[in-house]
């Protein structure tokens, strides 16, 4: 049992440590509404003119069409990639399977200035152009991993007896998939899905090193938050930005805990078997 003084302490702890984290994302919303261009407090006011800055902002508008479409694409390409890995891991058995599991993990366990230093070398070793295409091929490096996990954690989640009963009762491998494995994983699907495309939305590391002359949100906001003049209008943007990424890593850490996937694929089992 702990003590009452135990359990204080660690509340304490506790909130200092969300303080601590969400302290300076506040600040950045609260300058977002500063009518003033130097950041100074208490604010002289409340605005909302920077809103209007930001979206008639040529600059802001092309750069986040272009995360827009990276961050989809990359997260379509993890999607089908990072399944595929976590059902040949899950369901076979092969020489180096660990090694694959420990290579498919390894570009998030590196440091991101490490696989942003290999891309870049790689990109220039094949003589590739610096675009929009080597931006998604970097950002699926660790998007992949994000799918991986959460798909594989939940196929070992999901018991084999029912896919096993589905093709002993007549269903073909389709049939299986469809009303026995895909309903067991499909809140796992969605919710890497929405965290592979929150990481490529907000990342710069990897951005920084396989853009070239292509401009992202993330990007844009490190290029001018140097000049004072643009910061209120930064501060605009990184408050979508937040809001773009908060949004999805909320609903899909409430997905990934979720039973739905094992509740759900028992009804239709007995349908899978039909012929």
């Amino acid at each position: 049992m702990e003590s009452r003084t135990a359990r204080i302490v660690l509340r304490v702890m506790a909130g200092f440590a969300l303080v601590f984290l969400y302290i300076p994302l506040v600040v950045v919303v609260i300058y977002a509404f500063n009518p003033s261009i130097g950041q100074r407090w208490p604010l002289p006011g409340f605005t909302l003119k920077w809103f209007s800055a930001a979206w008639h902002n040529g600059d802001v508008r092309a750069a986040l069409l272009t995360s827009l479409v990276v961050a989809g694409t990359a997260t379509f390409l993890a999607l089908v990639i990072g399944s595929a890995a976590a059902f040949a891991v899950h369901r076979f058995r092969f020489f180096g399977q660990n090694a694959v599991s420990f290579i498919l993990l390894l570009p998030i366990a590196l440091p991101g200035i490490v696989t942003a230093m290999a891309l870049n070398s790689t990109i220039n070793t094949f003589g590739l152009p610096f675009s929009t295409f080597t931006i998604i091929v970097g950002h699926s490096t660790f998007c992949i991993v994000v799918v991986y996990n959460n798909v594989i954690a939940r196929l070992r989640r999901t018991p084999t007896s029912l896919v096993e009963a589905s093709m002993d009762l007549g269903g073909d491998g389709w049939q299986t998939f469809r009303y026995v494995t895909f309903p067991a994983i499909r809140t796992a699907l969605v919710a890497g899905a929405l965290l592979a495309f929150a990481l490529s939305w907000d990342e710069i590391v990897v951005t920084n090193f396989v853009s070239g002359t292509q401009i992202t949100i993330p990007k844009w906001i490190f290029d001018h938050i140097r000049q004072p003049r643009n910061r209120p209008v930064v501060n605009v943007v990184g408050l979508f930005v937040m809001l773009l990424s908060i949004i999805p890593v909320y609903v899909a850490q409430r997905l990934a805990g979720s039973g739905e996937g094992v509740v759900a694929m028992s009804a239709p089992a007995a349908e899978a078997a039909e012929p």
